[in-house]
C-alpha cells in the first residue's frame, strides 16, 4: 500500500529543484573562475607551459648547433697551418 502524500511530492520536486539551480550556479561560477584566469593571463602575456618547453627544447638544439660550428671554425685554422709549410718549401728552395 503506497499512499501519495502531497507534502512530501513537493518536498521531493523542491530539493531535485534546489539541487538543479546550486549544480547550475556551480557551472556558472567555474565559467567565471575560468574567464576570469583567461583574462588574467591574456594581460601578463604569460606563456603556456608546452610553449615554454617547445623553446627550450629549440635554444638546446641552437647551443649544440653553435658548439659544433665553434669547434669546427676552431679546427680550420689548425689544418690552414699545417698546407702552410708546404707553401714555404718552394721559397727556401729559391733561396
Amino acid at each position: 500500500m503506497q499512499s501519495k502524500n502531497p507534502f512530501l511530492d513537493e518536498f521531493a520536486k523542491m530539493s531535485a529543484n534546489a539541487m538543479s539551480l546550486m549544480q547550475s550556479a556551480g557551472d556558472e561560477a567555474k565559467a567565471a573562475f575560468q574567464a576570469q584566469g583567461d583574462k588574467f593571463v591574456a594581460e601578463f602575456d604569460l606563456v603556456r607551459r608546452d610553449e615554454l618547453l617547445a623553446l627550450k627544447d629549440e635554444i638546446a638544439a641552437l647551443r649544440l648547433e653553435i658548439a659544433e660550428l665553434r669547434s669546427a671554425s676552431v679546427k680550420k685554422p689548425a689544418a690552414k697551418k699545417t698546407a702552410t709549410p708546404e707553401n714555404t718549401t718552394p721559397e727556401t728552395d729559391a733561396e
